[in-house]
């Protein structure tokens, strides 16, 4: 639900409220309170507290122990804030997201966490939360991450000589590695006066301490990050080196696991990094010889309230039997039943290069004929059957390998970008604390 939806809400039922208690002689009620003025919206002691108690489930179930007395609830207010300011701005400029975009990402949740919706459903609602509510609240991150593609995604410049120069830097490292780096940020205003960087500086110096005496890095960034990532601990998960910015690789690409590196002050404020493991990636996806590629078709069915786990595996069963005994056209059944925007295609997702799927779809395609089709495949996305057409190999195209290396430059610079981004949007929102107003 959007703020200025929940702001209409809470003074509908304020009016409400008031007026049976003045006809009625009610037994009056304790009302709703405003914690925080945000432009023309409100944020509500009830909003509040019901957020406080989902970050708190959520750190718990990271093994992240939430800091104590008001420090969390000032936290998620703050977040708050942002999510309302970024909220109005996405109404502003028409952003909108409709009930299947809202369907589908709960059901690729519940595909990631091995769940049916359904179970899904019952383990939100075991956890104390409206089902209704957290679609919502699912529809509110999606419009923000659609409003970010468009306001800074969008914007990131990538220039022709910076793709050379990436392209010839990757032929000098055969070894790839990926880095899973957690972050703390100390944020700073646009204009911020040398009193408050030192004083900024001299507390990430002092966090860097606690670190280093033994306090958990992960409940620092809970306290005390401005990062996106900081109710989770400050965790970025999981970064191709060729996807870090550089003064992030430069600070953890010497460290060992568990390690922090030095102090990092850029034009968003302090960042404190801590690498909290490293693997062998692998593979890289920029190609320099043969590569093997497969032209390849689809249907794809999402499992709803309306059309469980078991009906989709058997609905595909059928259209399965439909093209392999009944001869019937895949295309035909695709552009009928898959709900895929390849459906208007035939299924057909043109030829894929290895990568550019995800490993459940990838690994079953390896293994298919031409023209057979699989059974059905779970993946995080739904159900699909999967038809090979054709199969090649042929050198890597120069051109694509600039596409790709186009987005992991992209990639690169989007950390900084959102951060900028963000600090904008908070920096000229109007916001009125009433936190501590009885």
């Amino acid at each position: 639900m959007s703020s200025n939806a929940r702001s209409h809400r809470w003074s509908a039922a304020l009016a409400c409220a008031l007026w049976a208690s003045l006809s009625l002689a009610a037994t009056p009620r304790p009302l709703d309170r405003v914690v925080a003025v945000v432009n023309e919206d409100v944020i509500t002691a009830h909003e509040l507290e019901r957020r406080v108690s989902t970050t708190e489930q959520q750190l718990k179930r990271q093994n992240i122990t939430p800091p104590g007395g008001d420090v969390l609830k000032k936290q998620v207010l703050e977040r708050l804030i942002l999510d309302t300011a970024q909220l109005q701005l996405a109404k502003e400029n028409g952003v909108r997201v409709d009930d299947v975009s809202v369907n589908s990402a709960i059901a690729r949740m519940a595909e990631v966490n091995h769940m049916t919706v359904q179970e899904l459903r019952a383990q939100v609602e075991r956890d104390g939360e409206d089902f209704n509510t957290f679609r919502e609240d699912m529809r509110n991150e999606i419009t923000m991450v659609r409003l970010r593609d468009h306001e800074v995604d969008a914007k990131i410049q990538v220039s022709e000589g910076e793709i050379d120069n990436f392209l010839a830097e990757q032929g000098k490292d055969d070894e790839k590695v990926e880095y899973d780096i957690a972050q703390i940020l100390l944020g700073l205003p646009e204009i911020a006066s040398p009193e408050r960087v030192e004083a900024t500086r001299r507390r990430a110096e002092e966090i860097v301490t606690q670190v280093k005496n033994g306090s958990d890095f992960a409940q620092l960034a809970v306290s005390f990050s401005s990062a996106p990532e900081a109710l989770q601990g400050g965790d970025l998960g999981w970064r191709s080196a060729e996807r870090l910015p550089n003064v992030f690789l430069e600070a953890v690409k010497d460290l060992k696991p568990g390690q922090i590196g030095t102090i990092i002050h850029s034009p968003i404020g302090f960042h404190i990094l801590k690498l909290v493991d490293r693997r062998n990636a692998s593979g890289n996806k920029l190609s320099s010889g043969p590569v093997d590629q497969v032209h390849v078709r689809h249907i794809l069915l999402r499992v709803t309230d309306a059309m469980p786990e078991p009906e989709v595996k058997r609905r595909l069963l059928d259209l399965r039997e439909r093209v392999l005994k009944g001869g019937q056209d895949f295309a035909q059944l695709a552009r009928l039943y898959s709900i895929d925007p390849s459906s208007t295609r035939g299924g057909d997702l043109g030829w894929l290069y290895p990568g550019d799927t995800v490993p459940e779809f990838e690994r079953v395609m390896a293994t298919l004929k031409v023209k057979e089709v699989s059974e059905p495949v779970k993946t995080a996305f739904g159900w699909h059957l999967i038809q090979v057409l054709e199969r090649k190999t042929e050198e890597a195209s120069a051109d694509r390998n600039r596409i790709t290396a186009r987005q992991m430059l992209r990639d690169r610079k989007m950390e900084e970008a959102l951060q900028e981004w963000l600090r904008q949007l908070r920096d000229r929102t109007y916001v009125e604390y009433r936190l501590d107003t009885p």
